[in-house]
This record gives C-alpha cells, structure tokens and sequence, in this order.
C-alpha cells in the first residue's frame, strides 16, 4: 500500500474546496456530499469558514484507493490566506492544481504554479466548472501549455498521439515509442514524479463528473519515495484542540514514530491521525502519514524533526504591519503570551513587541485575514480589538561583497567572528553556509554561531528593517579555550553582521504586487496612466473588444487603495486582482529614509562596533576601525583607490597604543599559552594554522641571519623629527628614515627590511628594492604592511632570529607569538640612538689611540706638528 500525501491548491473560487468533498464522497471517505454554499463542507469545520464560505485553515482527510492511501490536505485559497497554503506546501508529495474551465489561468494560479515548481512538487492538474456555459477545456489547456509547460498533457484518452506526447519530454520514452507505440505506466510514474509530465483531467466538482478518473490516474502514477530507515519529518502547522492542547502537525518523511519517543527533547505524549474533524488515537505513526504529536512545546511550524535538520522557508509573507490597539484596562504586557501563541499558528503575524511605543505589532497579507485575526481574538482573548492604518514592510540587502567582523573581549570574555556577505538574487532569503576549517574553529562552535545568524531577524542600517537576499558563510573565528562561553559568540556574530552592513553599499527593498487589471476598453487609456504614476509597469495581455486586461507589477505603497478606484471610475464594472510579488528597490529610498530618521550608530540593541581588551579592561571600537584591531587574518582585502598611501589613524596616541613586552607577553598567556612549553597549541594564527605560544625577548639568538622588519609609516610618525619633516614632504621622511637605517645596518651587520604601505594605491604589485645596504618593500594593492610582516614572521620566525619594530598593539601580539624579537617604535628609536652612540665613542676611543701612537712617533723622531691635524670631528 502506497501511503501519500496530497495537497489541492487553486485560485479563490476555482472549486477547490467543492473538488475535495467530491473526491471524499467519490472514494467513499463520506457518505453524504456536502457543499460550501450549504455550510456543511466535511473539510470546512470552522464557523468562520462556513460562514464566508472559503478555506481558512489547511485540514486533512484520509482517502483509501485500491493501491494507495491517501493524505488529502485541502488549502486556504484566498490570497490573503496564502501563507497557511504555502505552510502545507513543505510536506506534499503530490499536489493537484484546480483551474477553472471558464475562468482559465487567473493571477494566484500563476503564483500557484511557481511555488509549486520551486518546491519540486509533482503535480495533478484538474480543469473543473466543464458544465458552466462558457467553459473552454481545450482553450484552457492551450493556455497552460503556453503558460506553464509543454509537459502538461490530456489524460483522459491514450492514443497514439497521447504517447507521443509523453515521448517528447524524455530520452527513454521516445525509445520506448518507437519501438511499441506506447511507453510503460512505471516510465510514466517516473516522469511525474520528476516533474517532466503532469496530467491534465476534467469535469466538474460539483457534479462529481471527472472525478473518478482523476482518482483512477492518481492511483495508478503516483510513486511512493524511499524509506531511508531513520525517523525525520517536517511540522507544517501548530494548532490546539478542542481543550486548547498545542498540537504539532508532522508528516513522516521516512521511518515511524511512538509515543514516549523524543524529539528534539521532547516527549511525544500523544499521537492523533485526523480526518476532517475527527480523530484517532495511535501508538505509532508511518512513514507517509501526517499525524499531530500532543507534548511538544517548542515544535515550531516549518521545523524539520529528525534525521533532517534545518526549517522550510517561506516565498509569500506579508506586506502591511500592524500595530494593535488595545480596549482600555487591558493589559498590554499580559496578554501578549496570548499574542505569542497565534503566532504559533499563524507564523507569518511575526508578532513583535515594540519597546518604543509598547505596543505590540503583526503583519498581515490584507484586509480579509485582518478581519478573521479580529474575530480569534475575541473567540480566544474576550475582546475586540482594532488595528491602525498599517505601515509598509520594507526590508534591505547589499550590493557588494563585505567581510563582516565581530569582536567580543571584554575582560574573561573571547569570540571572534568573520562573515563573508553576499547579494543574492531575489527573493532567495538569507542564506547562510560555513566555510570553515575545525581545525580553525571547533563544529560547536560554527554550529552555534549558524544557530544564532538564524535565530534573530537583523536589522538593517538604512531604515532598521529586515536584512534579506543575501548569503552569509562564516569563514573564520576564533575562540579562547578558558575564557569563551556561549554568549560571546552570540554577541561576536550579532556585531559582525552590523559591522558587514555598515561596510556594505546597502538598499532599501520594497513588497511588490503582481496585478491583473480587468476593465472597459474605454478606461484602458486613465488606467495605463495611473499605473505610471504608481511607478509600476505594465503589459496588456487580452482584450475582447468590450473589456482589456492589463497585468504587471507595482509597488504595494502606490496601489494602496486603488481597488476603490477601479470600483469608482468603471462605475462597478472593474475589477483588480492583486498577489504579493515579491521584493524590489525602492522606488523612492531617500524618502523612506527620512521618514524612518533611523541612526544605526544610536541602535543600542544591534552594536555595531566591537568590544577589545586593553590593559585588562574592556574597550569599544567603532565599526570602520574593527579591522585595525581584529585577530585573524582577513577573509577578503579591501581594494580602494587613492593616489597617495593613506597612513591609518591610530584610535591611540603612540604612548597609549604601543606595549611593552611585559603586557604581550601577559597577553599571550591570557589568550591560552600560559604554559609555553606545552605541547598543545593554543594561539590560532591564521585558518587552518596553529602554532605552540612562545616568547622571545630581544636579544634571544637562534641560527641563520638575523632580520629587522620595520613597519616605515608607523616608524616615521613616531619618530618626532620624520614625523615633522612627513608632514612637509612623505617622500623626505621615508628618504630620512632609510639613509638612518643604513647607517644602522653598517653597524648592526643584520638583514634590514623597510616595509611600506601601497595597498590603497590602485594596481600596485609588491615591489622589493635595494636602498644601498636595505631592503625596501612597497606592498601590493590590498596588502598592509601589517600582512606582509606577520606573514614574514609567520613563515621565518621560528626558524631565524627575527625582529620586528611596530607600535601596532594588536601586531605585536601576534609576531611575539610567532617568536620574534619586538621593539616598539619609540623604543627603537632609543635603541638606534644607543648604538650609534656607543659605535661613534669606540670610533673616538679609536682615534685617540692612534694620535696617542702617532704623537709618540713624532716626538721620538722630533718631526714638526705644526703641519699636522687630527680631525675628531667627524660624529
């Protein structure tokens, strides 16, 4: 017995709900048909369901065939319903599309039909109304196949022209044609299933016409999936029973279920099968079956459970938010639990509470689910409430590719984070991905930081609204073996979100509708106009003379209200249909704006610098600074065009920022080397290298010649007299501190490089040069001299006796890790002073031997000095 779960889907008033009572009443699920206009539907339990006569919540019905068991799932069709459809879409493995015979493809059946193809649904289509005068089965049918796909095909006859129909969407069915005439029911069971052929029937629902065979072809093609052993599954809806128990809807994806099993660490204490608005209880559910599981209080709708990990993500969401408005003596803060718990069932209300304004807010696709949402909450809660005018729901995405970094040290506290931030195409969402070495960052921690990019809705740093249509991989982190906790990551990741953002070129998205708009011929001219001034565009796509129809998109912001006006100037002959179309730019983002006044450096809630740790306390860094302390290596460089090299501003004075070795060295020892001689590595350089902490004071010999790596610009401006003379002449300066170091290396005998920043000069390559007895370095464009000298040290440190002159805290932390020798700039500069000075009094000690000799020559061989002078003056 083949067990499988089918969903009906279909534009509002296309006779979906009328097909499911008759394919119920056909397979004789119930004994009597009911009717929607008769309010006694088997599937429409609801009072406000039968009441406005439309499918409000996805229910489901058991159907029994010959070969198959079937889950039917019938789904709101109402636009403004759409997200409860698109809920149920996660756990279909067929669906049947309803398209009415006389109505032919409308503007949701479109909609339909893209989500039905982006969740790889294999699909029934079933032309229904076939008995209204009007109806046009063969004219409806062309327009799918032109529409939709080639692979759409009659089902009600195989002939001949019947295969080779299906033999020209397939290698093997042609084969199998031209060697038969005919191609095999298990080849066309695989085509369906994969989508490449979907069978189109007809009849009417009313009448129960066409409803056998459409059952017959059901049964006969649909394929069950395999069963990979381990129980998983996905929760498509949360809801409470008729005692207000929370019940979790799950369809078995593979494997079965108990009760007194956990999921997601919790226990199943219950397990119901419906049908319509009976139930029974089970011991345990199979693969194939959608079954709710009473004792879960943290299931949430779209969750995949089990063997899969993961959540379903909704394409349809609402547009317009809402704040709620209160009867007077209701207590805001008490009943929004209450709030919370619609929100469990109808996830896309995303009920917020505003802080600002204490109030609590919901989204809403339109004016009819806004009506049946008033309705619950008096059923539930007691009272009535009202909404306000409702605002537009806009969201923000980036245009290029940003590093975000987050940084979090305040004092036992550690976690480092590097996000690689990607535009995605529309309507894509967030995406989120690791990029990540374990030997880098360990899987708990990558996990945790995915855990925490998913489990908040970041705000963006134009208007404060959602971030979307992007991809966001982690690339590197880092985290202290002692000093990390859980909510140092959380913090770290929030930050280097917002710092990503703020580093991005960011823009405003708008919700958009797709239109159709049916009017009199004689108004085509002011509604063409009218959708120009809505900044939306447009195409007309039919006309019979008497009426044109004219679809598009415009944005949601412009056409509020519109649908007054077609009733208004077509004197009630017009008529506007709307579905959400998704997320555009703006049309008008400086006044979106200024209307918001959003300052996302004020945003206490969503920081967007990072916390440092210095001299044992914590300090914060502004976002566009973070890179000049961060403690990994960068994921991506910055490329930036500027003539002239541009020296970093230090947040610091040269006395602040520099440390003495004293500090880096206490500083390696916080960070875990603590024990220097143990064999466990603990300082994290770069990905996927790690290396054992050591410090080496100055003057420590090893092997091989000894280098001096000297960062020029950060040396220039600590030394008082270049720093003077840079701010005349750079080329001066740097020609000064070479011609010092020169004179330094005669002395010192050691191998002198000179590196200086070009990475903001446009198409830089590295340059190495000979300055007499120095090497000079000019980096390459997005290369500081930070890199090269820590990728210097990384690669020479251990194995020559290496130093390295900066003031660059965070640079000294890491050469001293890499074990080499440090000096501070200023430092340096004494040392320079020191040696020559020390070299220039052995010269005069020299000299004043040898005129001590010479002037004892002259006077054993009494030779006139008048003549002779001795120059000490050259220092």
């Amino acid at each position: 017995m083949k067990r499988i779960v089918l969903g009906i889907l279909a534009h509002v008033d296309a006779g979906k709900t009328t097909l499911s009572e008759g394919i119920l009443y056909t397979a004789k699920t119930i004994r009597k048909l009911g009717r929607v206009d008769s309010q006694n539907a088997f599937l429409d339990t609801d009072e406000q369901e039968r009441q406005r006569g439309i499918t409000i919540y996805a229910k489901q019905a058991i159907i029994n065939l010959p070969n198959s068991e079937i889950t039917l799932i019938d789904t709101p069709g109402h636009v403004d319903l759409a997200a409860e459809m698109e809920r149920a879409l996660g756990v279909l493995d067929y669906a049947i599309l309803v398209v009415s015979g006389v109505e032919g493809v409308e503007s949701h059946t479109v909609t339909l039909w893209k989500l039905l193809r982006q969740n790889n649904i294999p699909t029934f289509i079933f032309i229904n109304k076939m008995d209204r005068t009007g109806a046009d089965g063969a004219g409806v049918l062309k327009s799918l196949k032109e529409r939709f796909s080639d692979g759409i095909i009659d089902f009600t006859q195989t002939d001949t022209n019947f295969y080779d129909q299906i033999a020209m969407t397939d290698e093997c069915a042609m084969e199998e044609f031209l060697n038969s005439n005919e191609v095999s029911e298990t080849l066309i069971s695989e085509l369906i299933k994969e989508c490449r052929v979907f069978p189109c029937l007809f009849g009417s629902a009313l009448k129960c016409d066409g409803i056998d065979k459409l059952l017959e072809i059901m049964d006969k093609y649909v394929k069950e999936s395999d069963d990979f052993g381990n129980f998983s599954g996905m929760v498509y809806k949360v809801g409470r029973d008729e005692n207000g128990v929370r019940q979790a809807f799950v369809k078995i994806s593979s494997g079965s279920i108990k009760v007194k099993d956990i999921i997601n660490g919790e226990k199943i204490n219950r397990i119901k099968i419906y049908n319509g608005s009976s139930y029974s209880s089970v011991n345990e559910a199979f693969k194939g079956m959608v079954c709710a599981l009473e004792g879960t209080v943290n299931l949430q709708a779209g969750m995949y459970v089990g063997a899969k990990n993961g959540r379903f993500t909704p394409v349809i969401e609402p547009v317009l938010r809402y704040s709620v408005v209160l009867p007077e003596g209701v207590d805001t803060i008490k009943v929004y639990p209450m709030f919370c718990q619609l929100g469990e069932e109808f996830t896309e209300l995303s009920v917020e509470w505003n802080e600002d304004y204490e109030c609590i807010n919901l989204r809403l696709m339109g004016e009819i689910q806004l009506e049946i949402i008033r309705k619950i909450i008096k059923e539930r809660m007691g009272f009535w409430v009202e909404f306000d005018t409702g605002n537009i729901v806009y969201k923000e995405t980036i245009l290029d590719t940003v590093e975000g970094i987050g940084h979090y040290e305040p004092l036992k506290h550690y976690a480092e984070v590097h996000l690689l931030m990607e535009p995605g195409d529309r309507g894509t969402g967030l995406v989120l991905d690791t990029d990540c070495s374990e030997d880098v960052l360990d899987l708990n921690w990558q996990r945790l930081i995915l855990t925490h990019l998913e489990e908040k809705t970041h705000r963006g740093v134009l208007t404060g609204s959602a971030i979307t249509d992007m991809k966001i991989t982690l690339k590197t982190g880092k985290a202290h073996t002692k000093h990390t906790e859980g909510g140092d990551f959380r913090q770290a990741t929030y930050r280097a979100v917002r710092q990503g953002l703020m580093s991005a070129k960011s823009i405003i998205l708008e919700p958009i509708y797709s239109f159709e708009l049916e009017i009199p011929t004689e108004q085509l001219g002011r509604a063409m106009t009218d959708i120009k001034r809505m900044c939306g565009n447009f195409e007309i796509t039919g006309s019979n003379g008497e009426f044109s129809v004219i679809t598009g998109k415009v944005p949601v912001a412009t056409m509020m209200g519109y649908h007054s006006e077609v009733l208004a100037y077509t004197k009630g002959r017009g008529v506007l249909r709307c579905v959400f179309g998704g997320y555009a730019p703006c049309h008008n983002s400086e006044e979106v704006i200024e209307t918001f006044g959003y300052d996302p450096l004020l945003d206490d809630e969503n920081p967007c610098g990072s916390v440092f740790c210095s001299h044992g306390a914590g300090f914060n860094v502004a976002w566009n600074e973070v890179r000049d302390y961060m403690h990994l290596e960068s994921c991506i460089k910055p490329v930036k065009e500027y003539e002239e090299p541009v020296i970093t501003k230090r947040l610091f004075s040269e006395e602040e920022y520099s440390l003495g070795v004293n500090e880096v060295d206490d500083i390696i020892k916080k960070a875990g080397g603590a024990n220097v001689n143990s064999k466990k590595a603990a300082w994290k350089y770069s990905a996927g290298s790690e290396y054992t902490p050591a410090v080496h004071y100055v003057g420590t010999s090893k092997k091989g010649p000894e280098y001096i790596l000297l960062d020029g610009y950060n040396v220039i401006y600590a030394w008082d007299e270049l720093k003077e003379l840079a701010s005349e002449n750079m080329d001066a300066a740097r020609d000064k501190l070479l011609d010092i170091m020169c004179n330094y290396q005669a002395i010192k005998k050691a191998e002198i490089i000179v590196v200086f920043d070009a990475y903001r000069v446009k198409n830089h390559r590295e340059e190495y040069s000979d300055y007499q007895n120095i090497h000079v370095v000019y980096t390459a464009q997005a290369e500081t001299a930070d890199r090269y000298i820590e990728k210097f040290a990384h690669e020479n440190g251990r194995k020559y006796d290496v130093t390295v002159v900066t003031s660059d805290g965070q640079e000294q932390i890491i050469v001293m890790g890499q074990g080499c020798n440090l000096f501070s700039s200023r430092e340096f500069r004494k040392e320079v002073n020191r040696l020559h000075n020390s070299n220039m009094e052995k010269y005069r000690d020299s000299n004043r031997t040898k005129s001590r000799t010479l002037l004892g020559e002259v006077i054993e061989k009494n030779i006139d000095i008048s003549v002779v002078k001795c120059d000490n003056s050259n220092d």
